[in-house]
Parts: C-alpha cells; sequence; structure tokens
C-alpha cells in the first residue's frame, strides 16, 4: 500500500470518480450529514460529459467533449441542480407542495418547447397545451408528414400507452418500429432513438427506448420540454456540486488518481469481510472509509477491484460489455452564421443534430455537430470528417463560408451499447460496504446525464439505509 494513512479520518465515505453520478452521490450524502472525500483523476470534474479547452492561434475556447440533450423529464438532475445551486437554480422549500423539481431553471439550462426540426424535411413543435393534447397536436400538425404518417405515429404511442410501454419480451428498435411509415421512423423514431441510448436502432433495446419515451413525451407537457446547456457540462453541475461539497465540510480531490482500494478491520478466519476501505494513490493513502462508491468509468473498474476475487463475476461481466462511440465535430464561422434554430437534425451525412453555440452560450459562429454510435464516419480521419460536415452544414445554409477553424473531439467510449435484455450490474456489490455507480449500473434509463444521476442517487441512498 503506497504512502502513509492520511490523519484525516473525519470522512465516512469515499466516492473515486467525480463525473455526474459520483457528484450525485456525493452531494445526495453530504445534504444528508455525512462528510465525503470524492477522489476525481482529472482536473476537470464531469467525467465522460465535462468541459474542454481547445486552442488556436486566436485564444482559447472553451466547449464540451460531446453535447448532450437534456429534457424535462430530468427530474434527479434537475433537483440536483437546484440543491448546489447551478446557474441560480433553487430548491423548493422541503414539505411544501412545489418540492421537488424546480420551475424555474436559472441560467444554465433553456427551456424550449419539444421541437424536432429537419429543415427543408419534417418540423415538429409541441405547443404549450396540457398533456396529452401538446404532443397530439404536435404530431397532427408536424410539416412534412402525410396525415397518414402522422395518424400511424400517434397509433404507435397510444398502442404503447395501453400497454403500460412494456414488451411481454425485449427486441431491438428497428423491430419495434417496423411497422411505422418510412418517413415517420426516419424523422421521428430513428433519430430520438439513437440520440436517447447512442446505440445504433438496429442493435438498440426497443424496451430501453419506451422508457424513455414513458417518461417524456407520454408524460406531462413539461416532461417532454427540451432543456439546452447555456454552458458547459462542467459548469452545468459537478463545479456547483463541488462548492456546495467543500461548503459542507467534504472534499473534491482533483488530480487524485485511485490505483488501489484495501479492505481495513479485517474479520479474522473471512478475509471477505472488513470495517473499512482505504483508497491509495501514487503517494497517499486516504481513509479509512465506512462505504466505498465507485463511480469511475466501468471499464476502470477490473484493474482496481482485480486483487480482490470477491469482485471477480463483476469484473467479468463489465469486460463483457461492449461500448459506443460519440463524435463531436466543432466548425467556428463568421460570427453572423446561425443555424434556424439552436438544435436541428441533420440527415442523410454523417452528423445527427446540429447545435447553433452561438444561440445557445454566446459562442457565435460556433457549431457543434454530434455523431453518436458506430458508423461510417470512423473510416475518416478528423480532417476529412469536419470537411464532411462542412458540406452537410453548407446544405442548410446557404453561402456558407468555409470554416476557420474546425475540431473534432471523439470518445470511443462514451457509453454502453444499449441493446436487448442486457444484464447491467447492480448498485450493490458482493462487498456490504462497496457500491457502483454509474450510467451503466442496472436502471431504467440508457447511458443519460439523469441516468447517471439517478445511480448517484440510488448509491447515497443505499449507504445512508445502512449507516447508523
Amino acid at each position: 500500500m503506497a504512502g502513509n494513512v492520511n490523519e484525516r479520518v473525519a470522512a465516512r465515505v469515499a466516492v473515486v470518480g467525480a463525473g455526474y453520478a459520483g457528484l450525485a452521490a456525493a452531494v445526495e450524502l453530504a445534504g444528508a450529514g455525512i462528510k465525503v472525500d470524492v477522489f476525481e483523476a482529472s482536473r476537470t470534474l464531469g467525467g465522460r460529459a465535462r468541459a474542454v479547452e481547445i486552442k488556436d492561434e486566436l485564444g482559447g475556447l472553451t466547449v464540451d467533449n460531446g453535447a448532450h440533450i437534456l429534457v424535462g423529464a430530468y427530474r434527479e438532475t434537475l433537483r440536483l441542480m437546484a440543491k448546489v445551486g447551478a446557474g441560480g437554480m433553487k430548491c423548493p422549500v422541503a414539505g411544501t407542495a412545489s418540492a421537488g423539481t424546480p420551475r424555474k431553471l436559472g441560467t444554465a439550462l433553456r427551456r424550449e418547447s419539444l421541437h424536432l426540426e429537419f429543415p427543408g424535411q419534417v418540423r415538429i413543435a409541441a405547443p404549450r397545451l396540457p398533456a396529452p393534447l401538446h404532443l397530439a397536436w404536435a404530431l397532427l400538425s408536424a410539416q412534412g408528414l402525410s396525415f397518414k404518417d402522422k395518424l400511424a405515429a400517434i397509433r404507435f404511442m397510444r398502442t404503447q400507452q395501453a400497454r403500460n410501454f412494456r414488451l411481454a419480451a425485449d427486441m431491438t428498435a428497428a423491430e419495434l418500429f417496423a411497422d411505422q411509415p418510412a418517413r415517420v421512423r426516419r424523422y421521428l423514431w430513428e433519430p430520438l432513438c439513437l440520440a436517447a441510448l447512442n446505440t445504433p436502432v438496429g442493435i438498440a433495446s426497443a424496451q430501453v427506448f419506451l422508457n424513455v419515451l414513458r417518461d417524456s413525451l407520454a408524460a406531462d407537457r413539461a416532461a417532454s420540454d427540451l432543456l439546452l446547456p447555456a454552458t458547459d457540462f462542467s459548469s452545468l453541475f459537478p463545479e456547483p456540486a463541488a462548492r456546495y461539497l467543500e461548503e459542507h465540510g467534504s472534499r473534491v480531490l482533483r488530480s487524485t488518481r485511485i490505483t488501489e482500494v484495501e479492505k481495513v478491520g479485517v474479520t479474522e478466519g473471512n478475509p471477505l469481510l472488513g470495517t473499512g476501505w482505504t483508497a491509495s494513490g501514487l503517494d497517499e493513502t486516504h481513509g479509512p472509509y465506512d462505504h466505498l462508491i465507485l463511480a469511475t468509468a466501468p471499464y476502470h473498474l477490473p484493474q482496481l477491484l482485480a486483487p480482490h476475487p470477491e469482485f471477480a463475476a463483476l469484473c467479468r461481466q463489465i469486460e463483457l460489455m461492449h461500448w459506443q462511440p460519440i463524435v463531436t465535430a466543432y466548425l467556428a464561422y463568421p460570427p453572423a452564421v446561425r443555424l434556424p434554430f439552436a438544435m436541428v437534425g441533420s440527415e442523410g451525412g454523417h452528423a445527427q443534430w446540429l447545435f447553433d453555440r452561438g444561440a445557445l452560450c454566446g459562442q457565435h459562429g460556433l457549431i457543434a455537430a454530434v455523431i453518436s454510435g458506430d458508423g461510417p464516419h470512423q473510416a475518416l480521419d478528423h480532417t476529412a470528417l469536419a470537411a464532411a460536415i462542412h458540406d452537410e452544414i453548407a446544405g442548410l445554409l446557404p453561402d456558407l463560408p468555409a470554416p476557420q477553424h474546425s475540431w473534432v473531439i471523439e470518445e470511443k467510449r462514451a457509453t454502453f451499447a444499449c441493446t436487448p435484455d442486457m444484464q447491467r450490474p447492480p448498485t450493490a456489490t458482493s462487498c456490504a460496504n462497496v457500491w457502483l455507480a454509474g450510467d451503466y449500473v442496472a436502471g431504467d434509463y440508457p447511458a443519460t446525464l439523469e441516468g447517471a444521476i439517478r445511480s448517484g442517487v440510488a448509491a447515497a441512498r443505499a449507504v445512508l439505509r445502512e449507516m447508523p
């Protein structure tokens, strides 16, 4: 074990990883009066949804390692953002009828009614009517779909509602959509599924996609709203969460990579049981802690847990998981260049969604193009891919000049492949005081920010149930 044990033992829980899941767990614990030490290998908080500094001869620019879409159904994300005061959000007073999801988003998020637009092809926009009228009106008034297409989409939703969005047996999303008209598949269900699950529809879980539909389009009107970030993803929740933790007597230790965890207080004659855990880096050992929450990317867990045979089954399960990439290309144009809407769909090329960073966060002329999942774009180098995406944007914006700069950020293992009947590990592990948190942990949702937040909250509440 490296170094000397840290003398500060006030913290009762260690959280390894300061992404959305780890910080959600820590905030939930700190709010209950538990001191937490959070360890993060990077200087930047947020894990796989974090800020990235890109530099050129003109100076620096803060963007994200990938563009993520939030919706009004992300209630736990909104609750914790309000709890830590992100973007000026405030948590409703406990015990009142309004306690729970905040109604006002502050400056961190921009709320828009559901709006799916593929310029020149299809436009679907929901009015501010109560559910389910908002969705029915959005589909009936959709531009670019025939009346037959619209009725088919409405029948699809009514059929799923009648089944409580549950399938007798999971299948691929492509099979679920097979009876839908081609344009409804192409411009509605398939783009939504790929954006939510980050998995090609030919192998994506239909049941998980239905879970998303159940809680967004089929829920109350606000649940289907688009919540477009007006800041980078480290500032959206992780940095306010770190300030909240420090104000509550906890610590966030950046640039502190944990390479080893060890049981302490091992029960004589039973090496699998211990009273606590220590967490060690290159030159220091921290702890002991009553509980250990592992909130790292899942593919880092086998190396961390390999010395402990009780985690062998968990490690094998994780090693069998498959991964899907997310590629985000940033193209910088003159400041006057604007998209017709802050977020528009793109089809027929590599990009799937385009975001106007000028409309969202004041980075005028900067357009972000997102590509979810595997695809032919992986055969191109970054220069060729940026050029191809420019051509796709030029098809939407006449007389578009060449980009002044372009950057491509590729997360090769951004999410797990969300396939039918996938077995995901639970929050609890084979050790009573070791817990998992992350968007890959068992739950209703795919690898989304809300899935990560919910898993962190679940881990924290499991710890609280075990504490005196």
